[in-house]
Order: structure tokens, then C-alpha cells, then sequence
């Protein structure tokens, strides 16, 4: 093991991880905007496409739920949700286990839009790093953004 493979000390930690969350950010507002412009040319809003693409990726949820999942307020979610129930995208059906919370599923329609949405999303992440990032890279990416998102597990959205 050498000196990279080490933990760090805490103070080190502290820093290193402050620039982390300040470069993750840059990296979401930037994100944030490209997704609003290339969106708001097709009429989706970058709200709607998350409850679409959640609806997608894990199938039929509860506005709660989704809530929960996304770290967001169930009331904007529940706009969202309207917004995409209002294009077509996703529609409420009745839950049985809860009279008053609908289940929310994504439209034949609404997969169509979110697929088309992904590919040029996917078109676009095949750029980064300009094809020298390796997978252990994107691992340890990946296990320190977990890590970092588990120190907050206990922050309530509502």
C-alpha cells in the first residue's frame, strides 16, 4: 500500500471532500442548464423528466415515493407529476394499499419521449473524459459520491 491508498487524516478529508462538493455543484448546475435548454426546446421541463425517468427505471411509484427517492418535496413532485400527467406521459391508477396516495405509472407515450430523452443524454456522457476514463475510475467516483450523499441520510426533504 503506498501513500495514495491510504485513508486520509480527518482535516484532510474535510478539504478533499469540500472540493468534491464544490466541483459536483458546478457539475449539476451546468447539467442542470444544458438539460433545461436542450428540454425546453422539446417542450419537457427538467422536473418532469426526472418523475419520467424514475417511472422508467423503477416502474409504477407513489408521488411520496418519488419523493423520497429524489430528495425533493412532495408537493414539487406532485406538480411535476401533474405536468407529465397533462402531456400524456404518466397517468394515476388507483393503489390499493393506500386510498388516497394513486399509484403513478409512465404512458406508452411517455416511455417513447423519456427513451428519446436518454439517448441524447447518453450520446452526450459517451464524451466524457474524451474516452480515457476506465471503469475503476468511475467506480471509485461512484463509491465516494455514495458515501458522501450517506452522510446525509438523516436530512428530512418535508
Amino acid at each position: 500500500m503506498n501513500d495514495i491508498d491510504e485513508p486520509l487524516p480527518p482535516d484532510e478529508l474535510g478539504h478533499r471532500v469540500s472540493e468534491v462538493f464544490d466541483l459536483v455543484g458546478a457539475l449539476y448546475r451546468r447539467g442542470l442548464r444544458t438539460l433545461e435548454q436542450d428540454e425546453a426546446d422539446r417542450g419537457m421541463s427538467v422536473g418532469v423528466r426526472s418523475v419520467l425517468v424514475l417511472l422508467h427505471r423503477y416502474g409504477t411509484m407513489t408521488v411520496p415515493q418519488m419523493a423520497r427517492v429524489m430528495s425533493l418535496t412532495r408537493q414539487f413532485v406532485q406538480r411535476m407529476t401533474n405536468e407529465a400527467m397533462d402531456r400524456g406521459w404518466a397517468e394515476a391508477t388507483p393503489n390499493p394499499a393506500h386510498q388516497r396516495s394513486s399509484l403513478i405509472r409512465i404512458t406508452a407515450e411517455g416511455e417513447t419521449v423519456v427513451d428519446a430523452v436518454l439517448a441524447r443524454e447518453h450520446a452526450l456522457n459517451r464524451q466524457v473524459g474524451g474516452g480515457e476514463l476506465t471503469g475503476a475510475e468511475l467506480q471509485a467516483c461512484t463509491r465516494v459520491l455514495k458515501e458522501m450523499l450517506r452522510t446525509f441520510d438523516h436530512v428530512e426533504v418535508d
